[in-house]
């Protein structure tokens, strides 16, 4: 709702939040089906970090496919990631009855510094160093054993950018991708997931402590309040503030997060040449 009978109605978490979520979950599951169908591929293999994302997905998978035909990833780097997340990925992958294999990615990571310009105080090319190995784990397996990469990455996520490009972002679908965090957050719980994952805050993991929020320092009941109002409401940047109470510094930044990211949404850019037609064209 944004207009009133009598003024301006305002646009709130509440309205975000407010969708019909055993259609949803449906949904998704048949996504999931059909995805796996079509592709005539045998496993899903999914990185589980023990983060409400991805214990979403696993949760929709097993209903999907079935435990059997689901098999999680979880690769820590045991020097930057916090052992409770560890120990929430082992128990719901057990609790699930799913294969699973615990890869401790540092000595990998640590392979990496006999490149000239290895840099071990850059947190955050470091971090999406460790996105990305634990991406050429997830499709070593898949390509091992005939399976399909499923991802984790959430709605607010993938329009802000917040994902590592060929790390966490290098994936063959996308089975949340069509909600916001506060929406995950809500199916997990409609899920029975336990209230420690599905309150616990958002961690890239790229290097100790490391929280979403602290880092972008905006809170995702904010960042998905702004997205909704732009991209589910069609409001002008201008015009957000006047129906969230948000400020137009916070709009802006959101917005300019989604136009400096789109480099990560589209498929690499390639001239176009006089005597060529459309350069990659499916038939």
């Amino acid at each position: 709702m944004i207009l009133g009978c009598f003024g301006v109605a305002e646009i709130t978490i509440k309205d975000v939040i407010n969708i019909p979520y055993d259609k949803a979950r449906l949904e998704i599951v048949d996504f999931i089906k059909k995805s796996f169908d079509g592709a005539y591929l045998n496993k899903a293999v999914i990185g589980l970090s023990g983060g409400v994302d991805s214990s979403t997905v696993l949760v929709l998978l097993v209903e999907a496919l079935g435990s059997e035909n689901v098999v999680a990833l979880i690769m820590p780097d045991l020097r930057i990631n916090d052992r409770r997340d560890i120990e929430d990925s082992l128990k719901l992958a057990e609790y699930y009855s799913v294969e699973y294999y615990l890869i401790n990615i540092d000595r990998i990571v640590d392979s990496y510094t006999i490149i000239p310009f290895y840099d071990q105080e850059h947190r955050i090319v470091n971090g999406n160093l460790r996105a990305r190995i634990r991406m050429n784990i997830l499709y070593y397996y898949a390509n091992k054993y005939n399976g399909l990469v499923v991802g984790t990455s959430d709605r607010s996520e993938l329009l802000i950018g917040y994902y590592t490009k060929y790390g966490d972002g290098a994936v063959d679908i996308l089975p949340i991708g069509a909600l916001y965090k506060t929406q995950v957050r809500k199916l997990a719980e409609k899920l029975g997931l336990p209230r420690r994952i599905v309150e616990k805050p958002s961690s890239p993991g790229f290097w100790v402590g490391h929280l979403a929020e602290d880092e972008i320092g905006i809170k995702y009941e904010v960042i998905d309040v702004v997205l909704y109002a732009l991209f589910d409401k069609g409001l002008k940047p201008e015009e957000v503030p006047r129906y969230t109470g948000i400020d137009q510094g916070i709009v802006n930044k959101i917005l300019d997060m989604h136009r400096r990211s789109r480099h990560k949404r589209v498929f690499p850019p390639m001239p176009r040449l006089s005597w060529v037609g459309e350069p990659i064209k499916e038939i």
